[in-house]
């Protein structure tokens, strides 16, 4: 029987299948479901920083109102740094998920700017998470951005989080940087202890009817795992120390073993679970581990990055090589004139 066991951000696991953040993981009577269900560890539902900021911007009104005609009026309130700024609900879920599973239990901090953050992952850790996952959705739509200054704000974002915890914060990552590998790598520098591989951004669609930009979510398909597999490949063994999650398109357990052979510590899985109940973590890992004792393989170990740039005979593969050989590859399915 082959060892499934993983280590992400430094914790243990018993295999590589993470449930990640998502509806499921709001009320701590999923999250058990999901433990129940066969997930290694949950990645909490993403706390806003909009939210954060909608709590202080309210306490804020509300001790200051009518304070410039009663100056003394404000020493009727606490001064703000020592009021409990935050959705109190979500630490309770964050105590309530540790106390009801053994899983570890990840907080997950959705935005763009590091102000307001770092008093609230201090309190996230307080309340027992086993590390934070900060999840920075960001569309630079004004055109005087540089990529520079976008890549900038991730690492202040990162900087101010690990600032103020001592449990390991992994970031996750949209693809459009310029140079993916670069970021990486002045992100593992700056102190993240993992990469989260890929963010899929919600692009709006138009209601031409009513003449309206309109959301638009689809849950995700394996086709989707590509991008994600190309990286994962190409950052195994480059980043010390740094722990590597895939996300996105992961339905089966043939995406759990593709992407734990591009060098994935751990595999995380929102829509497949959505669509088919949280029951299917454990089939997921029954059937890697039956792919595994068919083909010889001990271990989680002995399969990770495999299949990465560092391993495969053709590199290459993995650059401009590839694109020509998949141009090359496609035929056409009915006859054309030369």
């Amino acid at each position: 029987m082959a060892d499934l066991s993983t280590t992400y951000l430094g914790l243990p696991l018993k295999h590589p299948v993470v449930a990640s953040a998502s509806p499921l993981t709001e009320s701590v009577e999923n999250v058990k479901r999901l433990e129940d269900g066969g997930a290694a560890a949950v990645v909490l539902a993403s706390l806003f920083e909009e939210q954060l900021r909608h709590e202080q911007q309210a306490y804020d009104h509300l001790t200051t109102a009518g304070t410039e005609s009663f100056a003394e009026s404000l020493s009727y309130f606490p001064e703000v740094e020592d009021y409990h700024v935050g959705p109190d609900r979500y630490l309770e879920l964050i105590r309530a998920c540790r106390a009801a599973t053994e899983i570890p239990v990840i907080a997950s901090l959705n935005g763009v700017t590091d102000e307001g953050w770092t008093g609230y992952a201090r309190q996230m850790q307080e309340a027992g998470a086993s590390a934070i996952e900060l999840n920075v959705f960001y569309i630079p739509a004004a055109l005087d951005v540089s990529g520079r200054e976008v890549e900038d704000r991730y690492v202040n974002v990162l900087n101010a989080v690990k600032s103020a915890v001592d449990i390991p914060v992994a970031i996750k990552l949209s693809p459009f940087f310029s140079a993916m590998g670069a970021m990486a790598r002045r992100l593992a520098d700056a102190g993240a202890n993992g990469l989260v591989l890929f963010n899929r951004f919600y692009q709006p669609d138009f209601d031409l009817e009513k003449r309206e930009v309109r959301p638009n979510l689809t849950l995700s398909t394996p086709v989707e795992i590509r991008l994600p597999l190309l990286w994962l490949a190409v950052l195994y063994g480059r980043l010390d120390g740094v722990s590597l999650a895939a996300t996105r398109g992961v339905h089966g357990a043939e995406e759990v073993i593709k992407y734990v052979m591009a060098g994935a510590d751990a595999v995380m899985t929102t829509s497949a679970l959505l669509k088919n109940g949280p029951d299917l973590a454990g089939r997921m890992v029954a059937e890697l581990e039956a792919w595994m004792d068919q083909r010889g393989y001990e271990s989680i170990a002995q399969m990770k990055g495999s299949m990465s740039q560092l391993k495969v005979q053709d590199p290459s593969a993995f650059e401009r090589a590839n694109y020509i050989k998949v141009l090359e590859s496609y035929r056409l399915d009915y006859p054309t004139v030369v």
